[in-house]
């Protein structure tokens, strides 16, 4: 199904790969609506779109607010009679050894509030709607660190499983009533959020503009999973022996790590 004349409901649309996605997805004859924290940014998209004859709408919304997710909600659903998919890109990372968070419980918690608890509530607010008009695709960004077993992650990686999980009950729950899912594992992306370690500048990454891509093709095919080769095999190697998997994978993320600390140190 082509997706021109769709509306599509897209968090974290105020950069990175959310602002890349709403544009790509304008060109294809979408109607964005753009939710995050930054209106100022928002404003900036939407100008983007209009400026090639798109069509944005802007709702600014601090989504780990409850009133104000249930408000932003509320404005969509009265202003857009049609919804055809929601795009759950909002998300925080954050990088730092278990040993260091002993006495900051707060990074689990603020983490999945935003990355797992925003992205659920704001799917059941928009839920019925789907339900009523006898479809919905509900596009979940996860990350291939979730299928692979990485450390200093923990409470990103926590989240985002949680999301996955989620996705898949929500599918066999609803599949049959024309609601379907989409879990994304994007591999590091070039984003303002991975830029906030210093080290990676010097890591491979995808750019945002294909990273957007990878929505778009989400939304166009909506496959139930879409990855990399290395996250297929990851998924099926940590299925077979989870063990081994992850006892061979330490010492490559070492030696990673060390590789690129020596770079960030010669700059």
């Amino acid at each position: 199904m082509g997706l021109r004349g769709q509306t599509v409901v897209l968090t974290g649309a105020s950069s990175g790969i959310g602002a890349e996605a709403a544009v790509q997805l304008a060109r294809q004859g979408v109607r964005v609506c753009l939710v995050a924290r930054r209106r100022q940014e928002l404003l900036q998209v939407q100008a983007r779109i209009q400026a090639t004859g798109g069509q944005a709408w802007v709702y600014p919304c601090d989504l780990v607010d409850h009133d104000d997710l249930d408000r932003c909600a509320q404005n969509i659903l009265q202003e857009h009679p049609r919804l055809d998919a929601l795009v759950n890109n909002a998300a925080r990372s954050i990088r730092r050894p278990i040993l260091e968070t002993l006495d900051r419980p707060h990074d689990y918690e603020r983490t999945i509030e935003l990355n797992y608890l925003a992205a659920v509530r704001l799917t059941l607010r928009l839920l019925p709607r789907f339900l009523q008009q006898g479809h919905g695709h509900i596009v979940n960004i996860s990350t291939l660190s979730s299928q692979i077993p990485i450390p200093l992650f923990s409470a990103y990686l926590a989240s985002k499983s949680a999301l996955e999980s989620f996705s898949r009950s929500l599918l066999a729950e609803l599949g049959d009533q024309g609601i379907t899912t989409t879990v994304v594992h994007f591999p590091m992306v070039r984003t303002p959020m991975s830029a906030k370690t210093g080290i990676y500048q010097h890591m491979r990454m995808l750019n945002p503009e294909r990273a957007a891509g990878w929505i778009i093709d989400a939304l166009e095919k909506r496959p139930v999973r879409l990855t990399t080769s290395l996250g297929k095999l990851g998924a099926l190697a940590m299925a077979a022996l989870p063990g081994t998997v992850t006892r061979f994978s330490q010492p490559l993320f070492r030696a990673m790590d060390q590789r690129l600390h020596k770079k960030q140190s010669r700059v």
